[in-house]
């Protein structure tokens, strides 16, 4: 009898947490792209902070931008899980394309696609400093 109830004393428990591991991987949702081909004409050159989070990554990025044209970014932040890979390619694909919206790196999408939003919120920063002047 005993050997019977070890045997189903286990089975809630895997169940609880396999539904545990469920809830956790359905809350990893792809971040959405917010960014696309820059307005170049319309940027002011600077440098620019700009944010972005989607669980679990955060960036915290610089741009730079001179004679309207991106020509630098600085990762000052990045919290991810295993995307560390995206940060050099995503930067030089933004760089060489002008656009926040690239190919994410693979195996790395949400890491990528923080990173584009982040220097997307920079630029935005840029657009807004031509309105106001």
């Amino acid at each position: 009898m005993s050997n019977l109830s070890e045997r189903y004393i286990g089975f809630p428990i895997f169940t609880v947490i396999a539904f545990v591991i469920g809830v956790l991987l359905s809350g990893c949702a792809q971040t959405p792209i917010i960014g696309a081909h820059l307005d170049r004409a319309t940027l002011v050159d600077g440098i620019y902070e700009g944010s972005y989070k989607a669980w679990p990554n955060r960036a915290l990025v610089k741009v730079e931008i001179k004679d309207n044209t991106i020509v630098g970014i600085e990762i000052v932040e990045h919290w991810a899980w295993k995307g560390k890979k995206s940060e050099s390619l995503i930067s030089e694909r933004i760089i060489q394309n002008q656009s926040t919206n690239v190919d994410a790196v693979s195996g790395a999408t949400n890491s990528s696609r923080v990173i584009m939003n982040a220097v997307q919120k920079a630029i935005e920063k840029a657009y807004q400093r031509r309105l106001s002047q």
